[in-house]
């Protein structure tokens, strides 16, 4: 008799552990569970997460028109810098890639109007970290923004045909 209460209480647990939740806790589960979805937002293999956004470094070097082709196949744009944390971000990001500072694209340019420097995603341009006396636009043509120029590692204008190796930026999942 001991032995059918026990199993009678065992179903009695299980079949309560397993019920349907009542209609308003089942959608505040709902709702919780989309806000974790989001708050855990990640970036696809091979990006790095930064302040969020997603970030890739390709060492092939590319004209600037053709990385920028690049990174909108893989969902996104040549990265647009906005604060110092995040240039620095970047640049530990291709010191751990090479290690050492390059020359690299990045989603600035100023081919549609000289003097008026536009990010590739549209992004309004505010940060700026122009190396001393750039940019110059030398031989009238250089219109595409490089980063870790000189020593200083920092901005340069430089001709758009040139091959660099880039960084993409794109939003997380």
């Amino acid at each position: 008799m001991r032995m059918l209460t026990v199993c009678a209480l065992l179903c009695a647990m299980m079949a309560l552990a397993t019920a349907q939740s009542p209609p308003d806790a089942k959608s505040q589960i709902d709702k919780s569970s989309k806000a974790d979805l989001v708050k855990r937002s990640a970036c696809p293999y091979g990006w790095t997460l930064s302040y969020r956004r997603c970030f890739r470094f390709v060492a092939v070097p590319k004209r600037w028109a053709r990385a920028e082709r690049y990174c909108q196949r893989l969902g996104g744009n040549l990265a647009s810098i906005h604060y110092y944390w995040q240039y620095r971000k970047v640049q530990s990001m291709i010191w751990s890639a090479i290690h050492r500072y390059v020359g690299i694209w990045i989603g600035g340019s100023d081919a549609q109007e000289e003097g008026n420097w536009l990010w590739s995603n549209g992004k309004q341009f505010t940060y700026r970290y122009w190396c001393s006396g750039q940019p110059n636009n030398a031989g009238g043509k250089q219109n595409c923004l490089a980063m870790n120029y000189s020593g200083s590692r920092c901005w340069n204008d430089d001709f758009c045909w040139k091959r660099k190796p880039f960084v993409c930026a794109r939003k997380p999942l």
